[in-house]
C-alpha cells in the first residue's frame, strides 16, 4: 500500500519537526520543508528514515511563488499523491511597540505569514479536489494565539498575520468542503520553541507561564498531536475547526 503523503512547510525545528516524527510514525511520507537550515532539515529526516519511516527534505521559500510550485512538484515526483498540508511556516520579528514598526518589516511579516499559507494551499486544492480529479485531502493551517490576544507590545504584526490565517481558514473550509478537502486549524499558545528567541526573548514562556490556567508552557508534540488529529479520519467530520492550544488561555 503506497503510504499517505504530507507535506509540513517550516518542519525542521519546533512545531513542524515534531508534526513531521508524528505524522510519519502513523504511516506518512513526510516532506519536510524549510527555508535555510539544511542541517536541521536534514536531522529531522534522518531520525524519520532510522525509525523505518519515509521523509525528504526539500528547500523552498514558501511565499516565492515560484519556490512553492517547485516544492510541489518535487513531492508529486518523489512522493507521490498529496493527501495533507500542514501550513506551518512563519516569521515573528523582535519585540517592540506597533507605532515603532517599519513598513518593510510589516510587509515582511505578512508576505512571509499570509501569502505562504495562501500559496500553499492553492498548490494543494489543484492536487487535491475532486474538481481536478483529486482524491480530496486535508489542510491544516497553524495560527497563533496571538490572533485572540492581539500581542501588544510585542508582535501586533505577528498577531494580525495570524489573524487573517483564522479568517482565510473559515472561508477556504466553506469553500472546498463539496470537493472533498477539510480545512482546519490549531492555534498555539506558549509553546516551548525557537521562534521565541527570534522574537528577542529566548525565556518568553518561562516569564508568562504562570499566567496560563495550566501554569505551564506546552511542548511541541502538544501542538503536533492536534495537528495531526485535525488531519486525520478520526476528525472526519470537521472542518472549518479551531483547537486552541493554550493551556487554558
Amino acid at each position: 500500500m503506497t503510504s499517505p503523503v504530507v507535506i509540513i512547510t517550516g518542519a525542521s525545528r519546533g512545531i513542524g519537526a515534531a508534526s513531521a516524527k508524528l505524522f510519519a510514525e502513523n504511516g506518512y511520507a513526510v516532506c519536510v520543508n524549510y527555508l535555510s537550515n539544511h542541517e536541521a532539515a536534514t536531522k529531522v529526516v534522518n531520525e524519520i528514515r532510522e525509525s523505518g519511516g519515509i521523509a525528504i527534505a526539500v528547500q523552498a521559500d514558501v511565499s516565492n511563488e515560484n519556490d512553492v510550485e517547485r516544492l510541489f512538484k518535487t513531492v508529486d515526483n518523489e512522493l507521490g499523491q498529496l493527501a495533507v498540508l500542514v501550513n506551518n511556516a512563519a516569521i515573528l520579528q523582535p519585540q517592540m511597540r506597533f507605532e515603532m514598526m517599519s513598513l518593510e518589516r510589516i510587509e515582511r511579516t505578512l508576505i512571509k505569514n499570509i501569502a505562504s499559507t495562501m500559496l500553499c494551499s492553492q498548490q494543494a486544492i489543484k492536487r487535491m479536489s475532486t474538481s481536478h480529479n483529486g482524491n480530496g485531502g486535508c489542510i491544516v493551517n497553524v495560527s497563533s494565539g496571538a490572533s485572540r490576544t492581539g500581542s501588544p507590545n510585542e508582535y501586533i504584526d505577528y498577531a494580525a498575520s495570524k489573524g487573517a490565517i483564522d479568517t482565510f481558514t473559515k472561508g477556504l473550509a466553506l469553500e472546498v468542503a463539496a470537493e472533498g478537502i477539510r480545512v482546519n486549524c490549531v492555534r498555539p499558545g506558549l509553546i516551548y520553541t525557537d521562534m521565541h528567541a527570534d522574537g528577542g526573548e529566548a525565556q518568553r514562556v518561562d516569564r508568562l507561564k504562570s499566567k496560563l490556567p495550566l501554569q505551564r508552557g506546552g511542548l511541541p508534540s502538544e501542538v503536533a498531536e492536534a495537528i495531526y488529529w485535525s488531519a486525520s479520519d478520526k476528525s472526519s467530520f470537521s472542518t472549518a475547526n479551531f483547537i486552541d492550544v493554550s493551556g487554558g488561555l
